[in-house]
């Protein structure tokens, strides 16, 4: 993790992970600094399955670093140009994406929906797409490296029971970190 001080990041889908959580603890806890956290819902009420975004925003605050919650959805080229734009704003620069926005849809494979394998499709690929997209343009941009991290799952290789969508589109998020290429 040498290197991370004064790098600005922008980590989408925060919201509702656990493992995100203890992430940014570590990662910030080792010199990165200026993180921005978004999510596509905002939703302060905590719930059984779900904890809200101000845990990591409180998380990183409290590794003495300055952070910035965003709302955005990552299917929305809209909302992503403008969480670009924000963090740029915010801190001077983006310096590092982590994809980590996604959402599952649970049914037999059998009896998945057009509408929810879309959904499914749209948050986890082409929201990861449209989010390397954007980052890349900046860093050209100012002729600057950054770093891309793109988060899948075991479900790309292993497929999960009642989340075909998901194992389908956690492979493809593979492969778009196999052709990243600027």
């Amino acid at each position: 993790m040498i290197g991370l001080k004064g790098k600005n990041a922008l980590i989408t889908g925060a919201a509702r992970q656990e493992s995100v959580r203890r992430s940014l603890s570590d990662l910030f806890n080792k010199g990165a600094t200026s993180p921005s956290i978004t999510a596509h819902s905002l939703n302060l009420r905590q719930t059984r399955k779900r904890w809200h975004c101000k845990q990591p925003a409180e998380i990183i605050k409290n590794c003495g670093v300055k952070s910035l919650l965003v709302q955005g959805d990552v299917s929305q080229k809209s909302d992503i140009v403008e969480m670009v734009n924000t963090v740029v704003k915010e801190f001077g620069n983006l310096d590092i994406l982590v994809n980590n926005a996604g959402i599952q849809k649970e049914s037999p494979s059998h009896e998945v929906t057009t509408a929810n394998f879309d959904r499914v499709i749209t948050v986890n690929l082409w929201g990861a797409d449209l989010c390397v997209l954007e980052t890349i343009k900046h860093l050209l941009s100012l002729h600057r490296p950054g770093v891309i991290i793109n988060i899948s799952s075991v479900h790309k290789i292993i497929g999960r029971l009642m989340y075909i969508s998901y194992s389908i589109s956690k492979g493809g998020m593979e492969n778009l970190t196999k052709t990243l290429a600027f």
